[in-house]
């Protein structure tokens, strides 16, 4: 390693890795005799941070550790990299993703008694299918509902490292502000909220926005195709024969 400075192998690993690195998986690169310290490594962390300024990526902590992605501001020019339409998420399932996030750990019934309907099984299977979510235990109380949580993949996605670094509950006013917090959709005018220092931004190439719908279609599913009363009875159906887990 005499020749190789350290800054220049951790910035070739995170490189190459195609995912974040933790300063603990950065260390097991080195043999046991020249394996560096924590301390140098975050040191080395800084400076690969430094070299990043001015340039058309950065380096970003989140959960799972640190990467390399494109910066924010470039996502108009690299979006059309990708030639797939922006993905759409309806309201319903946007409520469902916020109060699992604010609430957690949180059951499906509960969910549906704050939203005053029932959610679309379809919404929680794109949840898990998207590794947003996870059920993380079962709350005891008859029928054992299971408790959703979000996920790590949920703060790497949107380049968070903790939940501490979600918006507040008391800088967001209304659902339209926080869609535009989490990066789906622009505020509307007149509800931002004048606290929020630092809103979420996403990575990748793939734009996502909320889809604008009537009142009375706000609970249709990712894809705008089924009701939540059709869902219900269908979910109805499914707990009579599945018994009393299938209903959170």
């Amino acid at each position: 390693m005499s020749e190789i400075g350290l800054v220049q192998i951790v910035e070739g690993a995170l490189l190459a890795a195609g995912k974040p690195l933790t300063v603990a998986q950065l260390g097991d690169l080195f043999e046991e005799p020249d394996r560096p310290d924590n301390a140098a490594l975050r040191s080395a962390l800084e400076e690969v941070a430094a070299r990043c300024e001015g340039r058309g990526f950065e380096l970003q902590e989140v959960a799972s550790g640190f990467r390399f992605q494109v910066r924010q501001n470039l996502s108009p020019w690299v979006a059309r990299l990708w030639h797939e339409r922006p993905q759409k998420y309806s309201r319903a399932l946007l409520e469902t993703l916020a109060l699992i996030a604010y609430r957690q750990p949180i059951t499906r019934g509960e969910i549906e008694e704050i939203r005053g309907v029932a959610v679309s099984s379809n919404i929680i299977k794109t949840l898990h299918e998207r590794e947003w979510i996870r059920v993380v235990g079962h709350r005891d109380v008859p029928g054992r509902p299971a408790m959703y949580a979000t996920t790590r993949q949920f703060l790497d996605y949107f380049n968070l490292k903790t939940l501490d670094q979600l918006p507040a509950l008391a800088d967001i006013r209304d659902l339209e502000t926080l869609n535009a917090e989490l990066g789906f959709s622009d505020p509307v005018p007149g509800t931002e909220a004048a606290g929020t220092e630092q809103g979420l931004t996403l990575v990748g190439g793939t734009e996502h926005r909320a889809e604008a719908s009537d009142p009375a279609e706000d609970d249709t599913d990712e894809y705008g195709s089924d009701d939540d009363e059709a869902e219900q009875a269908d979910d109805e159906t499914d707990s009579a024969a599945a018994g009393p887990d299938s209903r959170g």
